[in-house]
């Protein structure tokens, strides 16, 4: 006899029909892989390759009237580099939309779930084999994007003129392993919406907007989520200092940090405005290239926390569902025997 599956973890069987049941999202989601990979792969070799080339070309033209270079190499790099970085930044809401109108809500909605709790699936190992076998699939899969953009921006570093600074907020992003959480997290937020509302089309929506909600929260706290290094300038320069910023102003003699009123000192106007307020310097407080993982692993440690709570309170929600035993129907009362004393009556 073949011994069950342990409570609350996928079997063989369900990850069969799961992959059945999904099979379009799966091989959508392969084909879109395999194509953003494949376009990083190339951003990153021969089309910089083409790019630096076109470049030098480009500055050894000194503006010479009749100078000829590769642009449409030039062009190719970026536009490729923007739909790319697109590609890799939409995944965690794609992941969300899924889960929330496909993995759960649309089983919940059509009643197939509550169909498989009565044939031997408990709820938690039906929740399980829905979370468990497509996280890790995205895992894989969005961190090796991930990587691939990471490489690829290395690559024309330095030698394409027009490649994003490491601190350009989409190149910073989908550089490292924040959209590999994001990703995670929409997948625990579209499986409870799913749980939730049981609609698949209101799940998808309420999935979406939590991706974007967490996008929006994290940018927000981003720049405070690690120790800044404070670059001081000039009256004359103004803020300087090149990474992610966190806040400025100006510095006044006694050591304060006020708001700066203006620019620099050679604005007409501004240099009495700085004089009233006693500055001596602006500072920038700013995040430098060193602070690149550490910013990523803080916050991806936040929302990899934030998925584990949602994937809780998805399992919590489907055991409080169905702990209550299915009330049994009411027996039809049973026929009368009329007496003897009726019976001769009649």
């Amino acid at each position: 006899m073949t011994a069950a599956p342990a409570p609350g973890h996928p079997s063989p069987r369900q990850l069969r029909w799961l992959l059945r049941l999904h099979r379009p999202a799966a091989l959508a989601w392969t084909l879109l892989v395999i194509a953003t990979g494949t376009a990083l792969l190339w951003l990153g070799g021969p089309l910089t390759d083409a790019a630096a080339t076109a470049w030098k070309e480009y500055n050894a033209c000194a503006f010479a009237p009749r100078c000829s270079y590769d642009q449409d190499a030039i062009l190719l790099y970026k536009d490729l580099y923007t739909y790319t970085t697109a590609a890799v930044l939409a995944v965690p809401f794609l992941v969300a939309a899924w889960a929330g109108a496909s993995l759960t809500g649309r089983e919940l909605e059509s009643g197939t779930a509550r169909l498989a709790w009565t044939q031997a699936v408990s709820p938690a190992r039906w929740l399980a084999a829905r979370l468990a076998f497509p996280a890790l699939l995205i895992t894989v899969s969005t961190g090796l994007l991930a990587w691939l953009h990471r490489l690829a921006w290395t690559a024309g570093e330095g030698r394409v003129d027009a490649a994003k600074p490491w601190y350009d907020m989409p190149t910073f992003y989908s550089g490292g392993v924040l959209p590999v959480a994001l990703a995670l997290a929409g997948l625990a937020a579209g499986g409870l919406a799913g749980l939730l509302l049981r609609r698949s089309l209101a799940a998808l929506a309420t999935a979406v907007v939590a991706v974007a909600g967490l996008w929006t929260a994290v940018h927000l706290a981003l720049p405070h989520l690690w120790p800044t290094v404070t670059r001081l300038s000039s009256l004359r320069d103004g803020p300087s200092g090149a990474g992610i910023a966190a806040g400025e102003g100006v510095l006044t003699a006694s050591g304060d940090r006020v708001p700066a009123p203006c620019g620099s000192s050679l604005v007409p106007g501004c240099r009495a405005e700085l004089a009233d307020l006693n500055a001596v310097s602006f500072y920038r407080d700013v995040h430098p290239a060193a602070h690149f993982w550490p910013l990523h692993l803080t916050a991806s440690a936040a929302l990899l926390l934030l998925a584990a709570l949602l994937t809780y309170a998805a399992f919590r929600l489907v055991r409080r569902h169905t702990a209550a035993p299915l009330a049994p129907p009411t027996p039809l009362p049973a026929p009368t025997t009329p007496a003897p004393a009726e019976r001769a009556a009649a």
